[in-house]
């Protein structure tokens, strides 16, 4: 069940689930902080190799920048890290359903590209993600292998 895992803080509520955790937070500098370190901790004691570590800490973080930039500061986010048999989920749900997240972009080989490294960052990391749409907006699902 769901089992408390650290002090709520404003904007901060994180609970476990199945084989990981689930945190409720508000965009801010200092949740996505920490739930890049929670992302850490629960990958590392469930058994989680350091590459597919580091790796699912990237997808938080490009996951929960773009929820920023398509909702703005302050957005409620729900981040979602899980072991699964085939590798680590990392889910991230945020309440807008007409920004979505699209793979055509910039290549991460640009030189001359100052920003939009993220989604294709994702794509070599997590092949095949996806997005949802829910009642209260969306949520990307990205499935890393271990190994990474």
């Amino acid at each position: 069940m769901a089992e408390h895992v650290q002090e709520a803080q404003p904007g901060y509520y994180v609970t476990g689930r199945e084989h990981g955790v689930r945190a409720h937070l508000t965009a801010s500098p200092a949740n996505l902080r920490c739930v890049r370190q929670l992302t850490a901790k629960t990958l590392a004691d469930a058994g989680v190799d350091g590459g597919t570590i580091e790796n699912a800490q990237l997808v938080v973080s490009e996951l929960c920048g773009n929820a920023v930039r398509a909702c703005g500061d302050h957005v409620p986010l729900v981040v979602e890290v899980h072991t699964a048999p085939t590798g680590v989920w990392v889910k991230v749900h945020d309440p807008e359903t007409v920004r979505m997240p699209r793979r055509a972009g910039v290549s991460m080989d640009d030189p001359a590209a100052e920003s939009g490294r993220g989604l294709p960052l994702v794509d070599f990391l997590a092949p095949g993600w996806h997005t949802a749409i829910t009642s209260v907006g969306k949520q990307v699902r990205c499935l890393l292998a271990y190994g990474g």
